[in-house]
């Protein structure tokens, strides 16, 4: 489950990127809007977004992004609150979102018992609200999450923002197996799998992997779309060997 930053590193490659990303067999594009201060995002998505947002992305190009691939493969959007509420409320977000064919979206500073408002937009879209849940979350709120979840629960591997690390959290392994006997939806990973053989373990424990850091650092370095494309596809298709090992 593969992330990007909409109009990362410029439109163009982003487009490219996404293509690549259904091309190299994802099962699920997360699709991030760039956003000034996101707040659940390390140094390399925030840089992302920023690089994005100065080079004239918005709302629309995320949508574009999402429309271009949504016929192939889901499409979950990583949103902040801010940019709902800014581009005409949950009802017209969900909207938009849903006539670009996305599957559903991911609200990271919007906790259980704030996200009526925006999860009833989005249902009545036909729209998931995938929720976050980390290793702090306490038991009983874990319970409450998994028993609405949609879509997917997101389970944050480590305290702190997305980024990569050099080792997966110790206690993952057992957090994931807790989360899995109370939800009904598929649980996946993120933040911190960096590597290969990183997913392949999280593969292990869970039902989906979600990389993001990675790729998006690997779309910066590139130097043009094709390159970029190359970069990320490259890198799919290698952790793909790696899960099925």
């Amino acid at each position: 489950m593969p992330y990007m930053m909409a109009g990362f590193p410029d439109p163009d490659s982003s487009l490219a990127i996404a293509e690549a990303y259904a091309a190299s067999g994802a099962d699920l594009i997360e699709l991030g809007i760039p956003f000034s201060d996101p707040l659940a995002d390390g140094p390399t998505i925030h840089a992302a977004a920023t690089t994005a947002l100065a080079a004239g992305a918005t709302m629309d190009t995320a949508m574009q992004v999402c429309e271009a691939v949504a016929n192939r493969v889901p499409v979950v959007l990583m949103v902040y609150a801010n940019m709902v509420l800014a581009n005409g409320g949950p009802a017209e977000f969900a909207a938009r979102a849903a006539a670009a064919g996305a599957a559903g979206a991911i609200v990271p500073d919007l906790p259980l018992g704030e996200d009526g408002e925006v999860r009833n937009g989005l249902s009545d879209a036909g729209l998931a609200r995938v929720p976050l849940l980390a290793p702090t979350t306490p038991g009983e709120r874990r319970g409450q999450i998994c028993a609405g979840a949609q879509g997917f629960v997101y389970v944050v591997s480590t305290v702190g923002t997305t980024g990569e690390r050099a080792q997966l959290p110790a206690g993952l392994t057992d957090l994931v197996a807790a989360v899995k006997a109370e939800a009904e939806v598929p649980v996946a990973v993120g933040f911190g799998i960096g590597t290969p053989e990183q997913a392949a373990h999280v593969g292990g424990i869970a039902d989906g992997v979600i990389i993001g850091s990675r790729l998006v650092r690997a779309a910066g370095e590139a130097g043009s779309a094709e390159a970029a494309a190359a970069a990320v596809g490259a890198f799919l298709n290698e952790t793909r060997v790696a899960l099925a090992g």
